[in-house]
This record gives C-alpha cells, structure tokens and sequence, in this order.
C-alpha cells in the first residue's frame, strides 16, 4: 500500500499559462518551433536543447534517451552520438525516429517525427573540434552501449588519452563518432490549458506545405 506522502495518483498541476489557436500559429511548423524554442531560451527553461530521441530495434522494441538537440534550420533537427551505440545501430536498421521536447515552465510540449541521416563528416568534424577537450576524449574513450567490466575500464582509457592528447595536441574525430540530421514530416506542439482541455496543432507535410489540424487532448 501506497503511503499518502508517496501518492503518486494525487499529484496535480494546473495548467493555465498559455494557449495555442490556429490563428496565432504559424504556417511553417518549422517556424513554430523556432518561436517556441526562443521563448524557452529567453524564459531561462532548464536545457531548452535537450529532447528525448526514440528509436526502433530490428523486433519492434522501442527504446528512449535524452539527448541535445545542436543544429536547427528550416528543414532539420540535428544532434550528435555514437555511431556504434545502441541509437545508432538501431537508426541504422531503421532511420524513422521521433524526438519529444518538454518545457514544464511554460507548460509545453513538441513532438517531431520523421526520418534520419547522417551528417556530411564536415559538419561532424568542426562540431567535434568546437567541444571542450574533455568532451572529445570522453567521445574518443567510451565505447558507448558496450558492456565493460567496471568504471575503472573508461578511468584507464581516458588516463591514456589524456597523456596522449596533452597541452595543445588536437583530438581528431572518431570515425564511430559524428552528427545526424532528422527531417521532420510530423510535429504536434502542445500547450497546457485548463481542465486538462490542453491545445494539439499538427503539422502534417504536404507537397505543398504544412497541412494543419487540431486533435483532442
């Protein structure tokens, strides 16, 4: 039995901060998002970047991570991983991929559908050479999703390539290492309002443009 202290069922937040109508919205959901996104940064939200990437294994199971979103223009969402981790194998296998950002301190939410491809390792190389060294070493030492016997194992590699790569020595990408981009064919923005009545837009791509619709909370 559940203590009162400990109830999950009676947390309840209320939602009355915003809305979101047709009218108000823009016609290019790409457009949207970048106003939402200013707002989140302006409001000082907690890591207005990060965004929770959702990926297929070859037998249906879904899996979750929060990742940070690094590159934004009018035709895609960008960010950066282990080509070899388990993100990586699975956008292999299949690229369609969701991503979902949340800002609970403007009561808001964007999920963003569509399909994935791989940096120009141009892109991938300047964004890799513009980290913090320890952020380059940290990518060059972890075999990321792998087993390994104990943190120990990552302590010794990094301890290597610290000594390998120290003073000015530039770290060189790995090539396991590197950006993709997610051309969107979906995005529903949600915005909290009262009564659990919360606003959905969709915005679906069309040939010529963004169709949009309204759906249910």
């Amino acid at each position: 039995m559940v203590s009162k202290k400990n109830d999950i069922a009676s947390i309840r937040v209320e939602y009355d901060m915003g809305r979101l109508t047709e009218a108000e919205a823009a016609t290019d959901a790409l457009a949207q998002f970048r106003k939402w996104f200013d707002e989140a940064v302006e409001k000082k939200v907690m890591e207005p970047n990060a965004m929770t990437l959702s990926t297929v294994s070859a037998d249906g199971r879904p899996s979750s991570r929060i990742v940070l979103l690094k590159h934004f223009d009018d035709v895609s969402f960008g960010f950066f991983t282990n080509y070899e981790s388990k993100k990586g194998e699975e956008l292999r296998i299949n690229p369609n991929a969701a991503l979902l950002f949340f800002w609970p301190e403007l009561q808001r939410q964007v999920r963003v559908v569509g399909r994935v491809e791989k940096m120009p390792e141009a892109l991938s190389d300047t964004y890799f050479q513009s980290r913090p060294k320890g952020s380059q070493l940290g990518a060059v030492a972890s075999p990321q999703s792998r087993e390994i016997e104990g943190r120990w194992v990552l302590e010794a590699q990094l301890a290597k390539l610290e000594s390998e790569y120290k003073d000015t020595t530039p770290v060189p990408r790995p090539s396991h290492w590197g950006g993709y981009f997610l051309i969107p064919d979906l995005l529903e923005f949600w915005q909290g309002r009262a009564s659990r009545l919360h606003d959905r837009l969709v915005y679906n791509r069309q040939a010529t443009g963004w169709k949009i619709t309204r759906v249910a909370p």
